[in-house]
């Protein structure tokens, strides 16, 4: 087709009868309606694209790949496709012949990288005379001694332990108790071994439980505690006063560092200085299959990714399904922290896709402003708003605050958003109105559990939010027009936010 026009196509029509020509007219227009100047694709636009997504695609996906997970039932005892599991070998393997099946339309990388995985095994934490049900191992916590119960006194820390001023001579051979404050939990035990403590208890400043990690891994990390301010409170008050607490502190850990791999897939058509991003994370926590958790974005990619295949871009799209998002971000991370500058200011924006189908959801937006993020990311936020507001559905603002892959891009002056379906947050009564479901339940009921499985997905939800996702892949790859060209990029750090998470993990 290409160097003809409906003129030219005319002509070749002279022989043949009235009765026809008016019918093969008709398809010629169609046919020149569906070919754009650039090649034999038409150029994406939004509901072409979006006409292409279905239920069916999506969960014969879903079924495919908590076959997948079961691989890991041998040495993990149930379905999981946690980093390093034979269920996330085959879910990559799953996501790449996905790729590789749809011809050149994609350039495809993987990027391996290493990533430091915990898991705790066993627990227990006694003070004084009373178990606290609220202790919990941090993430990334070593072992006690031996990975047997260490015994000493709780000695408590001086204002919030961030300084190394803080931990007193008397805690060596002792255990550490101090108060969440400003600094990371890592800072705090590695703080506290550098003092000589056998083990670590960080109680919060509030009555609610206290869970969270340690961080990159340190030398002088020690075996550490999460603890609720309501349990810490009596504690407190005692060793005020100058009474001995004496304590038992057991944990059973193994703090690894593993090979893991990203995939990365890139449009060859399109401008290559102007791309588009958008990413999910392929691996799952330890506990379970991670279907919505987040089966259900990196499927989400891989259907839009397969249905682009069908229209022409004029800006680069890249797919990108992250490894280790569950142990901290690992992934994102890497990438971002590997691009040299000018393959930085490529990427014009990321959109984070992670979590899409919670079975008791909310339409929720994250509350990306270009006050507090690079500039281009309101502009994201309102792409999602305008859509839900066309299609007549509900939205609920979310905070922006680090919780998932578009953390790394945003510190490092790259416009970002995304939309989510809810995780271990509650559900009020205002948004069961608005979206339905059961208030005062979790938004997923089975977040981080084994029971995250197919079934776990509401696919109402799913549809509706990749047929979003569709949309704005549209939308950026047939044009960048009206949205802001790329600030100049900020060394890291520029966009650091007072922010408590880093991934699932609260860190300070």
């Amino acid at each position: 087709m290409v160097g003809l026009n409906r003129l030219s196509l005319i002509a070749t029509l002279g022989a043949v009868s009235a009765q026809f020509q008016k019918p093969l007219l008709s398809q010629l227009d169609d046919v020149l309606l569906e070919t754009d100047k650039t090649g034999d694709k038409p150029l994406v636009d939004t509901e072409s694209l979006q006409a292409h997504i279905s239920t069916e695609s999506l969960f014969e996906h879903a079924n495919a790949l908590y076959e997948l997970a079961k691989s890991s039932e041998q040495e993990f005892g149930h379905p999981t496709r946690v980093i390093g599991s034979e269920g996330h070998r085959r879910t990559l393997e799953y996501v790449a012949a996905k790729i590789d099946s749809l011809g050149d339309y994609y350039k495809s990388s993987t990027q391996a990288f290493p990533a430091v995985m915990g898991q705790v095994f066993q627990s227990r934490l006694v003070l004084g005379h009373s178990v606290p049900e609220s202790a919990s191992p941090m993430s990334l916590t070593p072992p006690t001694t031996g990975k047997e119960p260490v015994y000493g006194n709780l000695v408590l820390v001086d204002n919030e332990g961030c300084g190394a001023s803080d931990y007193p001579d008397k805690l060596k051979g002792e255990i550490a108790f101090i108060k969440r404050g400003t600094c990371p939990f890592g800072t705090k035990s590695d703080f506290a071994g550098r003092a000589g403590a056998i083990a670590a208890v960080v109680f919060n400043s509030n009555p609610d439980g206290l869970s969270g990690t340690l961080g990159t891994p340190t030398p002088y990390h020690v075996p550490t505690f999460g603890l609720s301010g309501k349990d810490a409170e009596p504690i407190v008050e005692k060793l005020k006063a100058g009474e001995v607490v004496d304590s038992i502190a057991f944990i059973d850990s193994v703090v690894n560092t593993i090979n893991t791999t990203n995939i990365i897939a890139q449009t060859v058509e399109g401008d290559q200085e102007n791309c588009v991003m958008l990413g999910a994370h392929s691996d799952s926590v330890g506990e379970g299959p991670g279907i919505n958790d987040d089966g259900s974005g990196s499927l989400t990619l891989l259907e839009v990714a397969t249905h682009l295949t069908k229209f022409s871009v004029k800006n680069c799209v890249r797919f990108a399904w992250w490894a280790g998002e569950e142990e901290g971000l690992l992934g994102s991370d890497y990438y971002v922290a590997s691009l040299p500058e000018e393959e930085n200011k490529k990427i014009r924006l990321f959109m984070d896709y992670d979590m899409m189908g919670s079975p008791n959801f909310a339409y929720q937006v994250y509350n990306a402003t270009n006050v507090a993020n690079p500039t281009g990311s309101e502009q994201l936020r309102n792409l999602y708003v305008d859509w839900y507001e066309s299609k007549g559905l509900n939205y609920t603002f979310i905070p922006f605050d680090g919780r998932s892959d578009y953390d790394a891009f945003i510190r490092n002056g790259i416009p970002g958003g995304g939309i989510a379906t809810g995780a271990e947050g509650i559900k009020t009564e205002e948004e069961e109105a608005m979206f339905g479901g059961k208030a005062g339940d979790w938004y997923d009921p089975c977040y981080h559990q084994l029971c995250d499985d197919v079934g776990n997905v509401n696919a109402t939800a799913w549809l509706v939010n990749t047929q979003l996702v569709a949309h704005s892949v549209a939308t950026f790859a047939a044009s960048f027009e009206g949205f802001p060209e790329r600030e100049t990029t900020k060394a890291a750090g520029v966009y650091e936010k007072d922010t408590l998470y880093h991934g699932r993990y609260l860190v300070r």
